[in-house]
């Protein structure tokens, strides 16, 4: 009792060393990044950062600091944030000290302890990061997926097969249809039946036949809450996580995800993984166990399906927005159908479809105007603290500052993308007469799926399906929004856009019934 009297006849001077104590730290902290500047409160708070995840439009947020303070913006004690391509590019390198941050990428995993190929982070993350990029690459690549081509062919046959038998318009009727909602039906479609090793039918049954979109809704409103509060990493305690954490029995959000990709790789791997086929096949020959399989195949799901969903609906509102360049693609799209007597309902191969010069300004265009990916994903620097170079000026960044990615500032800079960078201009990559400038241009695009190191595995993929449905749409339908003034109705959880409704009217083309009537 005698210590416990003594340290409450101190507790005032208990509580002003406290206060002074907490005082000195946060001058402390505002003084290692005073040379930069941002928003008001951010060299003392995290409310700033934590208030733009909480909006649902981080991607604004980020995109307004950058316009107001510039290439680089202090977004917290410890944070700054940057739409330097350079910059961005040196971190990610192949050889570069900076490694991830272990607050963001740590708050992101489903299950406390267990890393995925994006969550590991931190220095001690990098060995595991590297090995697991090594046991996943050929399964991704296609070297080892010899059917997965054919999947996706599959799935965009079924897309506009139920686009054409249910959702078709004409002169009498407009039967509007959500694109947010079939564009998700079709990327869930393809990564679940590469990675799990059955399709999961969104398509053919024009149902979220898995309740999987309710759940990915939920799930990344439980991610953005954590990393945009303090409470992220206390969910990575076991006994935290057990007691209020996401569980496999819930009926919807993280713990359901886990567990639909736990139930079909166990129905998955009843079935042959030693011959080529499939990518679970190639990850069980590269050495991956069942939980990291489990894990890696929860977060395919979302990194495949939402992520390459949203970078089709922001090719596509932007092509809908402009008929003058929807009408030249079209133009394109006739004349290689023709060229390469491609059956009615034939799909384009995928090598075919990226040496059409227009639709690959139209992809990387509508990435440009619409970058699908905001995650923050800050890297730490190096303890020693690093000198680098940001538009054209030398500036020092302290040891362990994290320094996150602002997707939308970056693909809007004029010394980038030319004077008219808010405006949507496909022929920008054709047109481009400075070789310099186009290879910037090219490496600045390139950031949309991460770079060096930490490049996006799915990269191949993604583009295979967002050029094949492009192609077949327009080959098979005219499309149009039903109102412009709408567009794509979505929110923006963590960096990852939510399927959203952006409905569409689909009319047969008469040039394309008459050549089916030949």
């Amino acid at each position: 009792m005698g210590v416990f009297a003594q340290l409450y006849d101190q507790r005032w001077g208990l509580a002003l060393l406290a206060v002074g104590f907490y005082v000195v730290s946060k001058i402390h902290a505002y003084t290692k990044l005073r040379a930069f500047k941002g928003p008001v409160g951010t060299g003392f708070f995290n409310l700033w950062n934590s208030w733009a995840l909480f909006s649902q439009e981080s991607h604004l947020r980020y995109k307004e600091a950058c316009e107001k303070y510039g290439s680089i913006v202090r977004i917290g004690p410890n944070d700054l944030l940057t739409s330097s391509p350079e910059l961005l590019m040196y971190m990610s390198g192949v050889r570069s000290p900076y490694y991830r941050s272990s607050w963001f990428y740590k708050s992101s995993r489903p299950r406390p302890g267990i890393d995925n190929v994006f969550s590991s982070s931190g220095p001690e993350g990098e060995a595991t990061h590297t090995r697991k990029r090594q046991q996943l690459a050929p399964g991704y690549a296609g070297k080892e997926s010899p059917l997965m081509e054919s999947s996706v062919d599959q799935q965009v046959t079924n897309l506009v097969a139920l686009l054409r038998e249910r959702y078709r318009s004409s002169e009498a009727r407009v039967k509007p249809v959500d694109m947010g909602d079939k564009l998700s039906f079709f990327t869930l479609d393809v990564i679940s039946a590469l990675s799990l090793g059955r399709a999961f039918g969104d398509l053919a049954n024009d149902a979220d036949m898995h309740g999987y979109m309710e759940a990915t809704e939920a799930a990344f409103g439980y991610l953005n809450a954590l990393v945009a509060s303090p409470f992220g990493m206390m969910m990575q305690i076991p006994l935290v996580h057990r007691l209020v954490g996401p569980q496999e029995t819930d009926a919807t959000g993280v713990g359901k995800i886990v567990c639909m990709a736990r139930q079909n790789l166990k129905e998955r791997l009843r079935h042959d993984t030693k011959q080529k086929s499939d990518m679970v096949a190639s990850f069980v020959r590269h050495g991956l166990s069942f939980e990291e399989l489990v894990t890696e195949g929860q977060f395919q799901i979302v990194a495949g399906s939402d992520t390459t969903a949203a970078a089709l609906k922001g090719v596509l509102l932007f092509l809908l927005s402009d008929r003058r360049v929807y009408h030249k693609l079209q133009a394109e799209v006739d004349a290689a159908a023709q060229r390469l007597a491609l059956g009615p309902e034939q799909v384009i191969v995928d090598g075919d479809a990226r040496a059409l010069p227009y639709l690959q300004a139209v992809v990387k265009e509508g990435m440009r105007c619409h970058p699908p990916v905001t995650l923050p994903i800050p890297k730490m620097v190096p303890p020693a603290g690093d000198t680098v170079v940001v538009d054209g000026r030398e500036v020092f960044l302290p040891g362990g500052t994290h320094v996150s990615y602002a997707a939308w500032a970056l693909h809007v800079r004029e010394d980038v993308y030319g004077e008219d960078a808010a405006c949507y201009r496909p022929e920008r990559w054709l047109a481009e007469e400075d070789p310099d400038r186009l290879a910037r241009m090219q490496r600045t695009h390139e950031l949309n799926f991460g770079y060096g190191k930490y490049q996006c595995l799915g990269k191949q993929l993604a583009l295979m399906e967002v050029n094949k449905v492009v192609f077949q749409l327009l080959r098979n339908f005219d499309l149009a929004l039903t109102n412009p003034i709408h567009g794509w109705k979505k929110v923006n959880f963590l960096g990852i856009f939510s399927p959203g409704e952006m409905l569409v009217t689909v009319h047969e083309r008469v040039a394309d019934a008459a050549r089916k009537a030949e």
